[in-house]
């Protein structure tokens, strides 16, 4: 009788005990530790940063670099990138370089008969005028 005692005592405490939520609990407080220490290490990151620039020079100098921001009095001279650098090299046709005056005769092609592009050309305008009036609809 004692041993079946014993072992619906142990059933009875399995059954009741709330191990699954003991584990839950624990892996969400380990989650939350880390968080806690990784906030900790970005305080002691931005504290000492702070100490770096606590200096006027120091926060002048970011001011200038970061902000663009300068004196009362002062302006702000931008430098824009030279010619055939990396940024010229986005689909933006602005951002291309200009074309000589001597290379213009090798661009321009020979074209079609003057009335075929006097038709092309009121085409052109007649196509144009109606997807602007579109708006009409």
């Amino acid at each position: 009788m004692m041993p079946l005692a014993v072992v619906t005592a142990v059933v009875i405490l399995v059954g009741w005990f709330p191990l699954g939520a003991i584990w839950h609990q624990q892996s969400q407080l380990d989650s939350t530790t880390a968080q806690i220490t990784a906030i900790q290490n970005q305080q002691r990151a931005l504290t000492l940063q702070a100490k770096s620039i606590d200096s006027r020079a120091a926060a002048t100098l970011l001011a200038r670099e970061q902000y663009q921001l300068v004196r009362p009095g002062q302006s702000l001279i931008q430098v824009l990138p030279g010619y055939g650098s990396a940024s010229q090299t986005s689909g933006d046709p602005g951002l291309q370089p200009l074309v000589s005056p001597s290379s213009v005769s090798t661009l321009v092609t020979t074209g079609p008969t003057k009335a075929s592009s006097h038709h092309s050309s009121v085409k052109a305008f007649v196509s144009r005028l109606v997807r602007t009036l579109e708006f009409w609809r």
